[in-house]
């Protein structure tokens, strides 16, 4: 081995020192930084299930709030004739739903729940269920399989959801007694959330204290 070799060795082995020091510096810094971003991440995802959970009866924006309730006239599934403004007089709840949305399918026990409650009062809310953008013919086929207690109303034509300005679904809408449009979610319902948001139109329009609740 020649001098300049033995002579090359002791700077080589000092260079790696220098850079083997120089990496556990490195990730010194570099890992409080890695906590921190995964530590915003999950925070960022709490963050997201909670409004899920708040959001699940939030109200959405329409022009129609506040104005009269769109004509509709259209059939049941069971051939039985409908007309909306035939309704003033009552609460009535209308729910698009279609049974290829998996929110629809998966709301659909507590509107259950909520209907049976409701037709326990003697003035309780009536509630619709309108086949929205069925060219399947799933949904028809989803309340032939599954009986319910209320009138589910055909809208073939999109006629009804038009009027509404309905683009997806689930969706609900309550018009009051004298058939003013009071409130749109476009949001899953619970039988909970949608009887405290009935609850609260109903005591704006009787001017008595408004519960807490919904939006």
């Amino acid at each position: 081995m020649s001098e300049e070799t033995i002579a090359a060795e002791p700077a080589t082995d000092a260079a790696a020192d220098i850079v083997g020091d120089a990496v556990p510096e490195r990730s010194r810094r570099v890992a409080p930084i890695i906590v921190l971003v995964v530590t915003v991440v999950i925070a960022a995802f709490f963050v997201i299930l909670i409004r899920a959970k708040s959001d699940n009866a939030e109200s959405a924006y329409s022009p129609l709030i506040g104005k009269a309730a769109p004509s509709v006239r259209t059939t049941t599934l069971d051939g039985k004739s409908f007309d909306l403004q035939r309704r003033k007089g009552s609460w009535v709840v209308l729910n698009f739903f279609n049974a290829t949305c998996g929110p629809c399918v998966q709301e659909h026990p507590e509107l259950v729940k909520f209907v049976a409650e409701q037709q326990q009062i003697s003035d309780g809310a009536e509630f619709y269920t309108v086949v929205w953008d069925d060219k399947t013919g799933d949904t028809v086929g989803f309340f032939e399989k599954n009986k319910v207690s209320w009138p589910v109303l055909v809208d073939d034509n999109a006629q009804i959801a038009g009027a509404f300005g309905v683009s997806k679904v689930p969706e609900t809408w309550i018009v009051d007694p004298n058939g003013y449009v009071v409130f749109r979610t476009i949001s899953e319902q619970t039988d909970d959330s949608l009887t405290t948001c009935l609850n609260k139109q109903i005591a704006i329009y009787s001017l008595l204290p408004v519960p807490d609740g919904c939006p």
